[in-house]
């Protein structure tokens, strides 16, 4: 698991009258909505902000580079297991409205049987990280939790952007230690012990060449592929289960 993607609405008070009907959507005043994916410890790491508040979650994602790298093929080479099925793409926790993609796990609505109950709850308390990233975002910046006075949206995204990054800067600030190493060792499946984070070794980035149209759009439908997505979920259902359900 990458993190837990999801949109906030910041309210736009000073927004042109003539935007306002593009900028007004189910929140019935203006806003500019913020696509943030946010890792366990509050960490946001992908930020897309500057849309209309008319649009939703998924328009926002059709929109966004959230996966360019993927569609591209320049995306760092990963590889795991899950209920014995080896997979080759991460996936982000999401909520219901998003669409069913390979590199999305959602909730089980009404879910049947001990296994899917149990898969639906851990999924929908992991997938809090985001909320909670938007949450402490606006309690520790109150021009972020407040409605934006300024006419220029340009200046609203470099607003944004700076309370994220020091967001992000106190976040890593307050980190233990030895628990971001034990993190990271527990992602990368390291058994060894490692004194300090500059000694685990790193997922290298692809230097390959630019891709081509045709590998591009092969790359955008693995990206989107239903069927992976379903089959993900249903090997995540059955590991959770053997290892905290069935207990």
């Amino acid at each position: 698991m990458l993190g837990s993607i999801d949109c906030m609405h910041w309210t736009w008070k000073n927004c042109p009258t003539a935007w306002h009907g593009m900028f007004t959507g189910h929140i019935h005043e203006p806003t500019i909505i913020l696509e943030a994916v946010a890792s366990y410890d509050l960490w946001i790491w992908h930020a897309f902000f500057g849309l209309p508040g008319s649009l939703n979650d998924i328009n926002v994602l059709e929109r966004s580079y959230v996966f360019s790298g993927l569609d591209e093929g320049s995306a760092p080479h990963i590889s795991y297991k899950v209920n014995g099925r080896p997979y080759d793409m991460g996936y982000y926790l999401a909520d219901g409205i998003y669409p069913s993609w390979a590199t999305l796990v959602k909730t089980i609505p009404a879910p049947q049987g001990n296994k899917h109950r149990h898969f639906a709850k851990e999924q929908e308390g992991a997938r809090k990280d985001v909320e909670r990233a938007f949450g402490v975002l606006q309690s520790r910046f109150a021009i972020v939790r407040n409605p934006a006075r300024l006419w220029d949206k340009d200046n609203l995204k470099h607003i944004m952007m700076a309370c994220i990054i020091m967001h992000n800067m106190i976040v890593e600030d307050e980190r233990d230690e030895h628990e971001r190493i034990s993190r990271l060792r527990k992602i990368h499946g390291i058994e060894k012990e490692y004194d300090h984070v500059d000694e685990i070794p790193r997922i290298s980035l692809s230097l390959e060449r630019t891709p081509t149209i045709m590998e591009f759009i092969a790359n955008r439908h693995r990206v989107r592929d239903k069927q992976m997505h379903t089959q993900l979920q249903e090997d995540l259902v059955e590991h959770l289960w053997k290892k905290h359900g069935a207990n």
